[in-house]
């Protein structure tokens, strides 16, 4: 797969992008069906339960969009989620799992048993450095991060001998994806984007994708991104559609907004822990298929199941 790219193709592709400030605005709906395709690679920003793009994960399910390859430097429960709606072929990350409480995915474990999907593993630093040489528009970076591991041997990754030091080093390749989706805090109607806390790779993701879609929990005025320019994390210029989704990282945490939904998290993984991707299918049914929305969906979770987790951030902050 590291091999299937033309960087001066990809580069054009991201260089064409639109520069001048429009205002990007739309729907979950719209942003989906007219951004994403089939066969996509997507990519996608926070870790494991850390600010999770949930919202726009159910409406890929929703929208029955297939044959996906999934990227992520650590994958949660949106992998299983994906798994049990029978879109997905392949995912490249460094860990899979509901959560560290509740060990690798069973889910993930029976599909690729049965070949149902194929899994990519890379270390956690040189996933990042693929995202990161893509950012750069180079075709890899240098790094001793999987030097003399099995994983240097299944990925065939190319070495060289550093003509400075003599030391060997991996030639990390780029990683193109097709979409990235974060979620943030804060962006407003033009696409520059506010992420509070860590920021994990979203940076390098954005700006190594072809196009990317970003939910926010608040649309703010422009005029506090001028007013403050450093605090732009994401610049509008990286960035394709913009959809105000509050919560919608749930049942992930969003870092100054709500904690996550560790109960909610813990009954989902009892589930494929005992029934593998048809627990997964079921979740898939019940909670995705069977709301209207991701709006429905929350409403399911019900208000005060919310509230409590804002309250729970609240105290973490003070």
């Amino acid at each position: 797969m590291h091999n299937a790219f033309d960087l001066r193709e990809e580069r054009r592709t991201i260089e064409q992008k639109m520069k001048s400030p429009e205002r990007k605005i739309t729907t979950l709906e719209e942003a989906v069906r007219r951004l994403i395709g089939e066969n996509s690679h997507i990519a996608l920003g926070g870790c494991l339960y850390s600010r999770t793009p949930t919202a726009a994960i159910h409406e890929i399910i929703r929208e029955r969009i297939g044959g996906l390859l999934l990227s992520r430097s650590l994958v949660g429960m949106e992998g299983d989620l994906l798994l049990g709606a029978g879109l997905l072929k392949k995912v490249v990350t460094s860990w899979w799992s509901v959560g560290y409480a509740w060990g690798i995915s069973r889910a993930m474990r029976s599909a690729v048993e049965n070949r149902l999907v194929t899994f990519e593993e890379w270390s956690h630093l040189s996933l990042g450095l693929r995202y990161r040489a893509a950012a750069m528009s180079v075709t890899f970076l240098p790094s001793l991060s999987m030097l003399g591991t099995d994983l240097e041997k299944a990925n065939d990754v190319k070495s060289m001998t550093c003509p400075y030091s003599g030391e060997k080093f991996l030639l990390i390749p780029a990683l193109y994806p097709d979409i990235a989706i974060i979620h943030a805090q804060l962006a407003d109607e033009v696409g520059n984007v506010h992420i509070d806390g860590y920021e994990f790779m979203d940076q390098d993701i954005a700006r190594a994708s072809r196009r990317v879609i970003v939910t926010a929990e608040k649309i703010v005025d422009s005029k506090t991104f001028r007013r403050r320019p450093d605090m732009t994390t994401i610049p509008f210029f990286c960035v394709d559609a913009v959809v105000k989704v509050p919560n919608g990282s749930y049942p992930s945490e969003c870092w100054g907004s709500y904690e996550a939904d560790f109960d909610h998290f813990a009954k989902f993984a009892a589930r494929t822990n005992e029934k593998g991707i048809d627990g997964a299918k079921e979740y898939v049914d019940e909670f995705i298929c069977g709301t209207k929305s991701f709006h429905k969906f929350l409403a399911k979770v019900g208000p005060a199941r919310l509230s409590r987790l804002r309250r729970n951030m609240r105290d973490v902050l003070n």
